[in-house]
């Protein structure tokens, strides 16, 4: 079976969300399928892990094309050199009120749609027309967001009769970082109709969680049938060789305990009752440290002023991703924040699979609770509660190896086919 996945991220882009397609690619090539790639040429605003290219076999067919990327534009807007990294925290935050900020915010939220990532629609559909017409392809699978992809996926589909498969790795048109952010209600009006075209034009839909798939079907009854949900998932092959399952539950206070989280933390993401109890510890004698892998917001890093946990907090910022995962592995608790009901983070499963206690914050988040209780891993808390029995010996996180690993992408490989299949 040919598939052709449209992804805008792709080694040796540093985003998380490719980890998702480049593991599920690698495990459909064991499973009689041929998956083509199609992606950008020169991505720009990630970082970079050139680490993930020796996850790419040279033999797949990888189809790339141009993309006019906005944020180059920004970068100039703001004041920033060329060369110099745009923070994604940074790019959509609230605390910056320079008018530059305010104005380049506001055209990415009312003219980008549905996405900052529109500039790659025609040379995609451009390469792609170019390739099937020669080449026979059997399904169209596309990850979102961006969901430029799913556009791209829905005109291809029209143009050559191809079913189309997009995958919602994160809601469209209300997806949480829109909260407080103004876009007018043309723009809002536009991005529900090329959602709801997506959607009804699809062979079938495909959700990373269910409260997510629960949410659509609400909006979109029409397509209740025709969907279905695959975990994001991890890779076990990724964690060969590392300390998983090493829960301590014995420290002692004279020694250092590590919080760490890796990925992306936003304004509204700020567990501040976590501060708020590490700060306290601290003056009680106990020894903390924190880290942030990835980019952290201007609200977070004030909050950690605040509470004057400064001199106990590094920031190495990104790191390729076999160097997060060993990160993972040395700290005592691993922290994550669901700050909404349909989303379960992709680092939760890594997190999952690394064995450490979870301190996971969200509010009304019943589907990391459960699968935080599934797998005995960790607790979830509100952002409004207080957090003091997670550093206590008798905070119970007791990792189910048996349930973890259903979570492996060469099962979640597998569910694909059938989907694509049935």
């Amino acid at each position: 079976m040919k598939i052709l996945f449209i992804t805008y991220y792709w080694p040796p882009s540093g985003k998380a969300s490719l980890h998702w397609p480049l593991d599920i690619i690698t495990h459909l090539h064991n499973l009689d399928c041929e998956p083509i790639i199609l992606t950008t040429k020169d991505e720009t605003f990630t970082e970079k892990d050139e680490s993930l290219l020796d996850k790419v076999d040279p033999s797949w067919v990888t189809i790339k094309s141009n993309a006019l990327e906005p944020f180059n534009i920004y970068r100039k807007f703001i004041g920033k050199k060329k060369n110099e990294k745009l923070i994604a925290s940074e790019t959509i935050s609230t605390e910056n009120k320079s008018l530059a900020h305010r104005i380049s915010l506001w055209i990415r939220l009312n003219l980008f749609i549905p996405d900052a990532r529109v500039g790659w629609y025609f040379t995609a559909v451009r390469k792609a027309k170019e390739f099937i017409r020669k080449n026979k392809i059997e399904a169209i699978v596309s990850i979102g967001p961006p969901h430029t992809t799913h556009l791209v996926a829905k005109k291809l589909s029209n143009k050559f009769s191809i079913p189309f498969f997009p995958v919602f790795i994160d809601p469209w048109v209300d997806i949480v970082y829109y909260k407080n952010l103004k876009r007018s209600s043309l723009t809002k009006r536009i991005d529900k109709n090329l959602e709801k075209s997506v959607v009804d034009n699809a062979e079938k839909i495909i959700f990373v969680t269910n409260s997510m798939k629960d949410d659509y079907v609400r909006k979109y009854p029409q397509i209740k049938e025709k969907s279905f949900v695959l975990y994001w998932g991890f890779n076990e092959k990724d964690f060969e060789g590392l300390s998983l399952n090493s829960v301590n539950k014995e420290k002692e206070l004279s020694e250092e305990k590590v919080i760490v989280h890796a990925g992306n933390i936003f304004d509204y993401q700020n567990p501040e009752m976590l501060w708020k109890e590490v700060s306290h510890r601290i003056k009680s004698g106990e020894k903390f440290k924190i880290k942030f892998i990835g980019t952290i917001s201007p609200a977070v890093k004030q909050s950690i002023k605040k509470y004057n946990l400064e001199p106990f907090t590094e920031y190495p910022g990104f790191l390729p991703y076999e160097k997060m995962l060993l990160e993972l592995s040395k700290a005592d608790y691993l922290l994550v924040c669901a700050t909404e009901k349909r989303h379960v983070p992709g680092k939760l499963f890594e997190y999952l699979r690394i064995g450490k206690p979870i301190i996971a914050f969200g509010d009304d988040n019943e589907e990391v609770q459960q699968i935080l209780k599934d797998t005995k891993s960790g607790r979830l808390f509100r952002y409004d509660e207080e957090v003091r029995e997670v550093f206590e010996k008798q905070f119970d996180v007791s990792p189910d190896l048996e349930a973890i690993k259903k979570f492996d992408r060469k099962n979640i490989a597998e569910g694909l086919i059938k989907i694509l299949n049935s």
